[in-house]
């Protein structure tokens, strides 16, 4: 009998000649991990050569690429792209450039709303009904997600449900998917059991197949056996084409070609993952993640943001702290120890790995006991920008369906930035330098986290600088902690642009 994969199996290039103008693209992954890199590489190389496809759009949940060429920053092509719905966009610049440009079309929604909607879209539901995204930038009363004036379709609107008011994010057709796995059996079924994260690489497909789409799978390898039928993540059934990738499209991450602690659990109790934790230099960064891992509570479930709160489950490990709590990653992973840089959303030595809209669905729901989250600009409100500073546009990410749910929540960042340098002596914080930029400003230029939401609900804020740290309360920003050695005028107050609230100023620790 003929195998059903041969008449599926084709090259890069064979496979996105199969995609038409005018198309609705989800194209699956998150930063390099789960990214198509074979596929998005060779549609560009179409469109280079040919001029052709044109006029699609693309939809993707979570980041996908280097900050320079790889990933989605293929496609950052004038005249292939009409419009763009992304979760995050900072490490496809050239796709934020042209939006801010005013090149194409651009919305910027929750990562898990995103990988959440693929889902609705593949079950025929009129959009993804949710409170994410309320009283943010992505709120259709403060511009629905829009990026620029030509932006103009609202592709989210305010819902009153049972006396409640939701955000309903409207479907639309996919017409390709566009997604990885680590092989594909004779049948055409794929299994990811190399990948660092599962992603949305099945409603992805799920959606393109019953819009009566394509779904374009790039692999490692082919089995000669069936995969377990427990195994099988996407059914080769839902699978149009089948590319084998060159083995330097398709690494594990952008960062590594292939860890095998990302996909493996650990030999014995996690408590051993604290040897892989280097420990921390005494800095700013130090100083902030010691601070803000004081307030993890017991047995927590945990997400930690990239960048400075990265740090925190380094100073869990010197605390010995590892083996109470279970730290998350919204691409899927739980348990172990999240990966930085290029290969952050991949975990070393998962418990799990799950698919990327469950993950939400959990946290979506209240299941983080504790989140620590960036935080580039904080204004007087309480209300937090990650997302767009004047002419850079990074996006939300997962940003939105974290900090909106999780029951305590900690934002991370230096009071300054741009030079800032210091410095601990004798127990006490000294300024060697000052930032030359404010981050707690009057008003923060795009809303990706509400104060006043946050007020409403009356949830426990902090923020966490290497000098200072705030309390959300009904009235705005409260100081409640000064390092040792800081003048709070002077060090403070000085270098933001409003004042807080001071009442009783306990000292932090170092």
């Amino acid at each position: 009998m003929t195998s059903p994969l041969k008449s599926k199996l084709c090259s890069a290039d064979e496979a996105v000649r199969n995609i038409a103008s005018g198309s609705t693209i989800a194209c699956g992954g998150f930063v390099g991990a789960g990214h198509p890199e074979a596929l998005t590489a060779a549609l560009e190389r179409r469109f280079l050569a040919d001029g052709q496809p044109t006029s699609l759009t693309l939809v993707y949940a979570a980041g996908q690429g280097d900050g320079k060429t790889r990933g989605l920053n293929h496609l950052a092509h004038s005249g292939l792209l009409r419009r763009v719905i992304g979760g995050h966009w900072g490490l496809a610049p050239r796709l934020g450039q042209m939006a801010l440009a005013g090149n194409i079309e651009a919305y910027n929604f929750p990562q898990g709303v995103i990988c959440q909607l693929l889902r609705d879209i593949a079950a025929g539901r009129p959009g993804c009904v949710t409170h994410v995204g309320l009283g943010t930038f992505i709120d259709p009363l403060n511009g629905g997600g829009r990026l620029n004036s030509r932006t103009t379709e609202e592709l989210v609107e305010r819902v009153q449900l049972r006396d409640r008011t939701w955000l309903l994010y409207h479907s639309f057709p996919v017409h390709v998917g566009l997604i990885r796995a680590t092989a594909a059996d004779p049948f055409g079924n794929l299994m990811l059991d190399e990948e660092a994260v599962i992603g949305d690489v099945l409603p992805i497909a799920q959606a393109a197949h019953n819009n009566q789409g394509i779904v374009i799978a790039q692999v490692k390898r082919i089995l000669a056996d069936p995969i377990p039928p427990q195994h099988v993540r996407v059914p080769g059934r839902l699978v149009s084409h089948v590319v084998v990738a060159d083995e330097a499209d398709h690494w594990q991450t952008f960062g590594e070609p292939f860890n095998a602690r990302y996909c493996q659990a650990a030999d014995t109790h996690r408590t051993c993952l604290s040897d892989l934790l280097p420990p921390m230099p005494m800095d700013a960064r130090r100083i902030i993640a010691a601070r803000a891992c004081d307030e993890l509570p017991p047995q927590a479930i945990a997400n930690l943001g990239i960048g400075l709160p990265e740090g925190i489950a380094r100073i869990a490990a010197e605390r010995s702290l590892l083996a109470d709590i279970t730290l998350t990653l919204e691409s899927g992973p739980i348990g172990g120890i999240p990966a930085g840089g290029l290969s952050f959303g991949a975990s070393l030595h998962p418990e799990a790995i799950i698919d990327q809209p469950s993950q939400f669905d959990f946290y979506d729901g209240g299941g983080l006991d504790f989140a620590a989250l960036g935080a580039a600009q904080v204004d007087q409100s309480g209300n937090v920008n990650v997302s767009r500073f004047g002419t850079r546009f990074a996006g939300v990410g997962g940003f939105v369906n974290i900090s909106q749910n999780a029951r305590r929540l900690v934002f991370c960042g230096t009071l300054t930035t741009d030079g800032l340098e210091v410095t601990v002596e004798n127990g006490c914080l000294r300024i060697v330098r000052e930032g030359r930029v404010a981050k707690f400003v009057k008003q923060v230029e795009q809303v990706s986290f509400s104060g006043q939401i946050a007020r409403d609900s009356q949830r426990d804020v902090l923020f966490v600088t290497e000098r200072a740290v705030f309390r959300l309360q009904p009235e705005g920003l409260e100081l409640i902690e000064a390092a040792p050695g800081i003048d709070i005028q002077k060090d403070i107050v000085d270098q933001m642009e409003f004042v807080p609230l001071i009442r009783q100023v306990r000292t932090m620790k170092l």
